[in-house]
């Protein structure tokens, strides 16, 4: 994937108190959100994502062409288009990883 920038979006619950506690139907939207962010993985666009234990907030770190592109993921996002979530979008670099040569 060349002439690609990396990008983060953090996720917040609306409503924290729905934390284990959703309905069926944003239980459907939370699953799409999931196979839609494994897609993206098998895609080789995302990175790593996942939640705060404690429900703090979730990550998204993922790359795109452009900005524009970035936004328009996380936009698209089941999650944040059902208004489950909220989230905003940061570029991102990894300066340090683990099992990074130097």
């Amino acid at each position: 994937m060349t002439n690609m920038s990396t990008y983060i979006y953090v996720l917040n619950l609306i409503d924290h108190r729905k934390l284990g506690r959703m309905s069926p139907e944003e239980e459907t939207v939370m699953s799409e959100h999931f196979e839609r962010l494994k897609k993206a993985l098998t895609d080789g666009r995302l990175i790593f994502a996942g939640p705060c234990l404690d429900g703090a907030f979730g990550i998204v770190v993922f790359r795109a062409r452009s900005e524009e592109e970035a936004r328009e993921f996380m936009e698209n996002d089941p999650a944040v288009k059902h208004g489950i979530m909220t989230a905003t979008l940061h570029p991102f670099r990894v300066s340090l990883i683990e099992n990074q040569q130097t």
